[in-house]
């Protein structure tokens, strides 16, 4: 959906998958919330999408990968996938502090996940978006500056 900024959720758990979009799906209306419990799903699904910019919500591990390995698959056609993403653990450790911090994720949440700070996350990387399109509208001179990216 070209017209907003999805949410896409990657969890190899159904029920927390399930869950983790329900949530959103209650406070979200800037886009679609998209859910996958299948990592290579999501990839495929992701590099075939015409934009390269959404909000993903992914658990560190999916089955045999990695959620930073789901990112680094995606990351030519959203480079900013990265820094658009909160990590969903079952136990917060030094080391997956430190590979979201070499990954440039600067969400972490454990779980079970506590809504408000899910609502939170996703608002702070929405609202980046939200406030640079607002800057475009009301800024003609900069946005003739960005047109010619």
């Amino acid at each position: 959906m070209p017209e907003g900024l999805d949410v896409i959720v990657v969890d190899d758990d159904p029920d927390v998958c399930e869950l983790v979009s329900k949530t959103i799906k209650r406070f979200y209306t800037w886009g679609n919330v998209l859910s996958f419990t299948n990592s290579e799903e999501a990839t495929t699904y992701c590099l075939g999408r015409d934009i390269g910019v959404a909000i993903f919500v992914v658990d560190v591990f999916l089955g045999g990968a990695s959620g930073f390995f789901f990112l680094d698959a995606i990351d030519k056609k959203f480079p900013t996938a990265h820094a658009d993403a909160i990590i969903i653990t079952g136990n917060a450790s030094d080391d997956i502090v430190n590979m979201c911090v070499a990954s440039d994720v600067n969400h972490l949440l454990e779980k079970p996940v506590k809504p408000y700070a899910l609502q939170l996350a996703v608002r702070a990387i929405a609202e980046k978006y939200l406030k640079f399109a607002k800057r475009i509208f009301k800024d003609p001179e900069f946005a003739k500056t960005i047109a010619n990216f």
